[in-house]
């Protein structure tokens, strides 16, 4: 017998049948209202407050991440503009040393030119012409009477004597004046010369200016950063976003040169380790390439940081200079032979690639052409092998930048999922404490015959219970 069969309790009828079963049920349910509405309301009430705690401890994990991110931020931000103030206080040293250094010189010089200019200007002073003797001679001359003719041929003489020494001192003052003016043209030079030195130190000391502007700059701006300033918080946050998009395209790029670099020696590898050996489920060839690419990548890194451009490994820049300056050239000259090595590979690998082209070519009956200037492809893959492990070198510049910026924007962005997740987390409580009342409505829905027929028996009873109550509540009044 089935499971309809006897829920069917007249079989000529199921619908009176399904309609008694409904009615127990809605019975057996109200009877369980009180204890199904505690037991919904406990469930709603745990899922909402578990998941509150949970939307609070993720705000708290995403509070303490943002701390410790602002924290890296600005001990990067600090450690960048200490580098950059140190570097400027380096150029304005170079700057003294190389301008500055000769200063007592250039002084010395623009003191002797300029006594040089004094004395030209003193010898060219014009002096006023002293005061002839003869003119009190010739004063009393004229007192006497001019109808002496002793008188008139003395005059006579005089006026001569007078003409030529005038004459002769006109062609002096000339001569003088001449000489004056020789002079200060011969100062011209001299005020050029000056006039240049001046600007030269104009020049050096406006330099000094800028260089002095940006280092007050940078020092207000860490300033700015160990005062934690929301404004430097802003600065450096952009800084790092933009560094972090700009290093990971040039690490793109990079990557590229890195793959091409691989097609470039993995065939001629196979022909030295063997192109039927494996590692695993790769090729010994390739393996053995990506493995040169690596330690060239490698050396290029410890090159960079040597040079103290870069500062991966603080270890490498604690070094001695002496140490420092060896492993620079350790490295070079590493670097230098792996170069070779890929030249070397390329040009085994176009050798290779033109045997195997004549290969085909043999099996397929068709004539061998030599084609013409096979040289040129063939120094290209040379140039490009040993240029390609130098470019490699310089990727531990970005990778830098890559490294300090990326912990700061994806701190921000686990910060930021935290509090999403906070978020959502809030949102699932609510509709976990509002779906609680959902459900107890629901419940009440299903069985709202049994509350319709309550509350009809309340109704009627309402005022019979009104009534006891106010008996009671005077009886008592009464007694007391």
């Amino acid at each position: 017998m089935t499971l309809v069969q006897m829920l069917n309790i007249w079989p000529g009828t199921p619908l009176l049948s399904a309609f008694f079963w409904i009615t127990v049920s809605v019975f057996l349910l109200y009877l369980a209202r009180t204890p199904a509405h505690r037991s919904i309301h406990s469930l709603s009430r745990v899922a909402h407050n578990g998941l509150r705690l949970l939307s609070r401890s993720t705000l708290m994990a995403a509070e303490r991440v943002r701390i410790r991110n602002k924290e890296v931020l600005f001990s990067l931000g600090q450690e960048s503009t200490e580098r950059i103030v140190e570097r400027e206080f380096q150029r304005v040293e170079d700057v003294i040393k190389r301008d500055l250094s000769s200063y007592p010189m250039l002084q010395r010089s623009m003191a002797d030119q300029i006594t040089r200019i004094d004395e030209d200007y003193q010898k060219s002073a014009e002096l006023p012409p002293p005061v002839p003797t003869w003119v009190d001679a010739i004063t009393a001359l004229g007192k006497i009477s001019s109808k002496d003719a002793s008188v008139s041929a003395v005059l006579e003489q005089i006026h001569k004597t007078i003409n030529s020494q005038h004459k002769g001192v006109m062609e002096e003052y000339r001569r003088v004046s001449s000489d004056r003016h020789a002079i200060l043209h011969k100062m011209m030079p001299l005020w050029r010369k000056l006039s240049e030195t001046l600007e030269q130190a104009t020049q050096r000391f406006a330099g000094l200016n800028e260089r002095a502007q940006v280092i007050d700059n940078r020092v207000q701006a860490y300033q700015d950063i160990q005062a934690q300033s929301e404004r430097a918080e802003r600065m450096l946050t952009s800084s790092a976003a933009t560094q972090f998009f700009i290093a990971g395209f040039v690490l793109l790029i990079a990557i590229g040169g890195a793959i091409i670099n691989f097609n470039l020696i993995a065939l001629p590898m196979s022909e030295m380790v063997g192109g039927g050996s494996y590692i695993g489920a790769f090729k010994t060839s390739d393996v053995a390439a990506l493995v040169i690419i690596l330690v060239e990548l490698a050396m290029g890194l410890y090159l960079m940081e040597s040079l103290r451009i870069t500062r991966l490994f603080p270890i490498i820049g604690q070094m001695d200079d002496r140490t420092r300056r060896r492993m620079i050239w350790i490295t070079f000259s590493i670097l230098f032979i792996m170069a070779g090595v890929e030249a070397s590979l390329a040009f085994m690998r176009d050798r290779l690639a033109a045997d195997i082209q004549a290969l085909r070519q043999s099996l397929a009956d068709v004539e061998i052409v030599a084609a013409a200037n096979n040289w040129i492809p063939t120094v290209g893959q040379m140039v490009m092998g040993f240029i390609l492990p130098f470019a490699l070198a310089f990727v531990a510049i970005p990778l830098e930048s890559f490294v300090h910026s990326a912990r700061t924007v994806m701190g921000a962005a686990f910060a930021s999922l935290l509090s999403s997740l906070a978020f959502v987390f809030r949102l699932f409580g609510n509709v976990a404490r509002y779906g609680g009342e959902f459900f107890v409505n629901l419940y009440d829905l299903a069985i709202f015959p049994s509350l319709w027929i309550e509350r009809l028996v309340v109704d009627k009873r309402r005022p019979a219970l009104e009534n006891e109550a106010a008996e009671s509540r005077s009886m008592v009044e009464e007694t007391s």
